[in-house]
């Protein structure tokens, strides 16, 4: 009996150890979901019991430098649906696809996919109109059916179009910048997202007489850029005349600075797009071929109408570089305005550089070499320097770095590795290398501020949905790279090249505009005649408040290839409405009085009789016709108040005929402001000069049929250019 108790008593201490050691593990396993996995489980049992959908946030609206939304978001909304909930509720799957797809425009096959699903949450459509969404919730209403959630949204908007497409850029579907401003201020602009939170049970059902929990979304902030809307609008009006004129193959950049700030106050590169859809069929594609979405036609974009010439492409200067071998020149005292020069052949490592004219403008002053843009007389002013010192002042002025301007894509530029003479010499008059726009504006710039480099600015601070300034990015200064009195010095000849040479295309009324032309070869030139034409400038000259650079490639119309005679006045059209739109007082020189001068305004004289006519306009330096017999003025031409040279023709009408006298309009093309005026007059009618030089348009066509007396608008270049 005793050995039999005692095997009793082993194995109960034999199941009191066993059952020990599982309560053991029983609590250390316990203790090890609750202390180590309690955090995971606890996120796992929230996630299963609810239902978790997201609240776009509003993305920070951009601005131009006045407060004018150049990017919105608008209100939309989110048809989102559990295919688990509808499943389980018994629901008609195959109606509700049916209904979906007809409200929301898609397939039903597509609707029917995602109803089929075994997840909890699925998308059916994003950046749903707020009408569209109030059918679907009519619907879903009209059939008592739950699991199907219309959520607010916000779509990108850009009430501009295509202004400044380059610039702002655009998103994508789920509100991500995708390029321009929106990409590279991403992490301002985004926001945080929100949520809506709603109980389920273990299997996915909503669970009843349940509340919805909003986490509200936190707006992004806003960007206000340097962009000024009105001068950028300018800007691209000038370089869309430009290219149509000029029939331009490989589109065109206009930038707009101001030199004292470096702030881009427009940047235009054509082509462009518009930004509500930035997928469109380019030009030169077969649009009923074209998808938008295939990695072919995404390259096809981003080769064309993506692409931001001005920051992205690189092209040799020409001329336009003249100005900062000039300045360092200047700044190293090998040269000053009135050191007497020439432009005869100069031979470099066996090659020979000649004027770019074919007969050599001579012996001359430095000044007068600038003006005329001769090739040879840089040539010598680098050798004076020396290759080190002469690609010091290219690194100085920025042409070795990327300026860092706020936009993505920025190309940097293609310099010599191994600088020698040659290489120098071609430089100095900026051949054989490349550089993108956006640098040469900024060096300009430093040429017109007394000698600081500039960092190009974009943006110019971040706000909240407020209107507080949150962060402010301040003007920055790369350098100084030379000194005031270059400066003046090199803006005070860089205004001759505009008012006595290559440049006068560019001379404004006024306005005392600096510049410099640019006609640069490519690759393409002697197999296609592809030729870039530019024209860099800063104005007024003395005492600048803006750059502008016109970079046209690829120019095949009449005018020819010159940027003299092409880019020069774009420039100057561009700088005279900036400079207007900026109420900047014109002051006007002794030239440009005696310009004036010749020109009179046409005074009223109806209603009075022809005797008092006739006095009124000799006052007014005028000549005058009459039509008719009658004693009083009782209609003329030009109208009242139109401007006209002095001893142009008024015609008096002293009879309502009811009709007026029509004369044969001309061909005046190719004749000077005298040979064209002589012609006018001859046909009965006047003349409104623009320009100087060769007459290359007229407002009406040869042979049409216009009022005697009519003003016929021509306009004037100087075709002798670089």
């Amino acid at each position: 009996m005793a050995g039999a108790s005692l095997q009793v008593k082993k194995r109960l201490i034999a199941v009191m150890m066993i059952f020990t050691a599982l309560i053991m593990a029983l609590l250390v396993r316990i203790g090890w979901i609750q202390l180590v996995q309690g955090e995971w489980y606890q996120k796992m049992a929230f996630i299963q019991q609810n239902q978790n959908r997201v609240i776009s946030p509003k993305r920070g609206t951009i601005y131009d430098r006045n407060g004018i939304e150049l990017a919105v978001s608008a209100s939309v909304e989110t048809i989102s649906v559990n295919p688990q909930a509808l499943k389980k509720s018994g629901a008609d799957l195959d109606m509700i696809a049916q209904s979906l797809s007809e409200i929301l425009g898609m397939s039903k096959d597509d609707v029917a996919k995602k109803l089929n699903k075994s997840s909890r949450y699925e998308v059916i459509k994003k950046k749903v109109d707020k009408e569209v969404g109030d059918k679907v919730r009519k619907w879903r209403q009209d059939k008592n059916i739950d699991g199907i959630y219309i959520d607010e949204d916000t779509k990108r908007f850009y009430p501009y179009r295509n202004l400044a497409a380059h610039v702002i850029g655009f998103t994508g579907t789920d509100n991500q910048g995708l390029d321009g401003i929106e990409a590279v201020m991403e992490q301002y602009l985004k926001g945080t997202p929100g949520k809506i939170l709603s109980e389920v049970d273990a299997g996915g059902n909503e669970v009843p007489f349940k509340e919805e929990k909003h986490i509200d979304p936190q707006d992004g902030l806003n960007v206000v850029l340097t962009i000024d809307e009105t001068i950028q609008h300018l800007a691209e009006k000038v370089i869309e005349n430009a290219i149509a004129d000029n029939k331009v193959l490989n589109g065109a950049t206009a930038i707009v600075m101001d030199p004292r700030t470096g702030d881009i106050l427009a940047l235009s590169s054509k082509p462009d797009f518009d930004l509500n859809n930035p997928y469109a069929c380019p030009p030169g594609e077969d649009a009923s071929t074209w998808k938008g979405n295939t990695q072919e036609d995404i390259k096809k974009l981003q080769e064309t109408v993506w692409r931001d010439k001005a920051v992205a492409d690189t092209y040799e200067p020409g001329s336009t570089f003249k100005a900062i071998t000039t300045s360092a020149g200047i700044e190293e005292n090998v040269v000053t305005p009135d050191t007497p020069v020439n432009d005869f052949p100069v031979t470099v490592g066996g090659w020979k550089i000649n004027c770019w004219r074919a007969t050599p403008h001579g012996n001359e002053t430095f000044a007068e070499g600038v003006y005329n843009s001769c090739n040879p007389v840089f040539v010598r002013v680098a050798q004076s320097l020396g290759v080190d010192k002469f690609y010091k002042y290219l690194k100085a002025f920025g042409f070795y770095d990327k300026t860092q301007i706020e936009l993505p894509g920025e190309t940097k530029s293609i310099i010599h590795s191994k600088p020698t003479e040659v290489n120098m010499a071609t430089a100095s008059f900026g051949q054989r290398f490349q550089i993108t726009p956006i640098q040469l504006i900024t060096a300009y710039g430093a040429i017109a501020n007394g000698g600081k480099l500039m960092k190009p600015r974009l943006v110019k601070e971040l706000t909240d949905q407020d209107g507080n300034i949150v962060k402010k990015f301040e003007p920055e200064v790369v350098r100084n790279v030379i000194s005031k009195q270059t400066s003046d010095t090199v803006k005070n000849i860089l205004e001759g090249v505009v008012t006595y040479g290559t440049g006068r295309n560019a001379y404004v009324k006024g306005y005392r505009v600096a510049g410099k032309t640019g006609t640069a070869e490519t690759l393409e030139s002697k197999t296609k005649g592809r030729y870039i034409a530019s024209f860099s400038a800063f104005a007024p000259a003395d005492n600048p408040v803006i750059c502008v650079l016109v970079v046209l490639d690829f120019p095949t119309g009449p005018y020819g290839h010159q940027g003299g005679a092409i880019a020069a006045p774009v420039a100057g059209k561009l700088v005279e409405d900036v400079l207007s739109y900026l109420e900047v007082d014109r002051r006007y020189t002794e030239k440009d009085k005696e310009m004036m001068a010749q020109e009179v305004n046409v005074p009223d004289v109806r209603n009075i009789t022809v005797e008092e006519a006739k006095k009124t306009l000799k006052q007014f330096s005028l000549e005058y016709k009459i039509e008719g017999s009658g004693s009083v003025i009782v209609d003329q031409m030009p109208k009242p108040n139109a401007s006209v040279p002095q001893k142009s023709v008024v015609v008096l009408y002293t009879t309502k005929s009811g009709q007026q006298a029509m004369v044969k309009v001309p061909d005046v093309l190719n004749k000077t402001i005298g040979e064209a005026t002589q012609a006018l007059n001859d046909a009965g009618l006047n003349i409104k000069v623009i320009g100087m030089g060769t007459a290359v348009k007229q407002s009406a066509a040869p042979g049409s049929n216009v009022a005697k007396g009519d003003i016929i608008q021509v306009e004037f270049r100087s075709l002798d250019t670089e």
